[in-house]
C-alpha cells in the first residue's frame, strides 16, 4: 500500500499509545502506523533484539524513538509498573492495544492443568490486567480506547489448539463487559479478530502451498492478508472518528469466517 494514500487521524498526533506484543509481526506494523501518525507511542515485549531491529527501521524511516519496556506480560506486577512508568514518561495513556498472544499448537492429550494455565496466562490474562492498569489513568484524561486482540480460529472451530482458542473466545467476553464497565469514563473498549495474517512467523511456520490455496479457495477476498490490514483497522479505533464504537467485533480476515 503506498503510504501517500493511507489515512491521516489529526486526533491521533501527540496521542500516548501503549502496544502490548509490539516488537515483530502484527504488533510491530501497529507500532509503526501509530509513529506514523504522530503519536507519543510505547510498546512492551519480551524480545528485546527484534526491538531493537524495529526501533532501527523507524529510525531510517524518519520517525520518533518510540519507547520500548521489555517485560514478560505473565508477570503481572511488571506489566503493572510498565504502564505507571510508560504514564510518567509521556503523559497519561489514552490507548492501549492489547495485541500480545502466542498460538501454538497442542494437542488435547497432551494438555496439563500447568499448559492450560500458563495459555490463558499468556494469551487473555494480561489482556484484563493491563486495561484495569490504564482505566484510572484514562478516566482522569476524560476518555480513551482499549483495543483488545482476538482470532477468527474459535470461530471456525479450529482444533489442535484449545487451550487457545478457549482464551480466544474469552477476550470476547472481556471487551464486552469492561465496555459496560468503562463506557460511563468514555473509555471504548473493542475486539479486533485478526484472519491468517502472513507474518513472518505464520509463513515460516505453517504457511505450505497447499494450506495457502485451501485459505484462499475459503476467503471472500482471494488476497492474503498483511500486518498492515489489521494496523489500519486499530488506527482508526483508536481515532476520534470511531467515537461512538464501543463493546463491538471488528473482523479482518477477507470474508473467511
Amino acid at each position: 500500500m503506498a503510504e501517500d494514500m493511507r489515512a491521516v487521524y489529526p486526533s491521533l498526533k501527540n496521542r500516548v499509545v501503549l502496544i502490548t506484543g509490539g516488537a515483530s509481526g502484527i504488533g510491530a506494523a501497529h507500532v509503526e502506523g501509530f509513529c506514523r501518525q504522530g503519536s507519543k507511542v510505547a510498546f512492551i515485549d519480551i524480545e528485546a533484539a527484534a526491538a531493537k531491529a524495529l526501533g532501527e527501521k523507524l529510525a531510517g524511516l524518519g520517525y520518533p524513538a518510540p519507547l520500548f519496556r521489555r517485560v514478560d506480560l505473565v508477570d503481572i506486577p511488571a506489566l503493572q509498573g510498565a504502564v505507571s512508568e510508560i504514564a510518567q514518561a509521556l503523559g497519561p495513556i489514552t490507548v492501549l492495544v492489547n495485541n500480545a498472544a502466542n498460538d501454538q499448537r497442542h494437542r488435547v492429550e497432551d494438555v496439563t492443568v500447568e499448559y492450560w494455565d500458563e495459555r490463558q496466562r499468556v494469551n487473555l490474562r494480561h489482556q484484563f490486567f493491563a486495561a484495569q492498569a490504564v482505566w484510572p489513568i484514562m478516566r482522569s484524561a476524560g476518555g480513551g480506547s482499549i483495543i483488545n486482540f482476538g482470532s477468527v480460529s474459535w470461530h471456525r472451530k479450529t482444533g489442535g489448539m484449545p487451550a487457545y482458542t478457549t482464551a480466544k473466545a474469552g477476550v470476547e467476553g472481556l471487551t464486552r463487559s469492561l465496555a459496560r464497565d468503562f463506557g460511563p469514563d468514555r473509555i471504548r473498549v473493542n475486539c479486533v479478530i485478526p484472519g491468517w495474517i502472513m507474518t513472518e512467523r505464520q509463513m515460516r511456520l505453517w504457511l505450505t502451498p497447499e494450506a495457502e490455496v485451501d485459505l484462499l479457495k475459503e476467503q471472500c477476498l482471494k488476497t492474503k492478508l498483511v500486518p498492515d490490514d489489521v494496523a489500519n483497522v486499530v488506527l482508526w479505533l483508536a481515532a476520534d472518528d470511531s467515537r461512538m464504537c464501543s463493546a463491538q467485533n471488528f473482523v479482518i480476515d477477507g470474508g473467511l469466517i
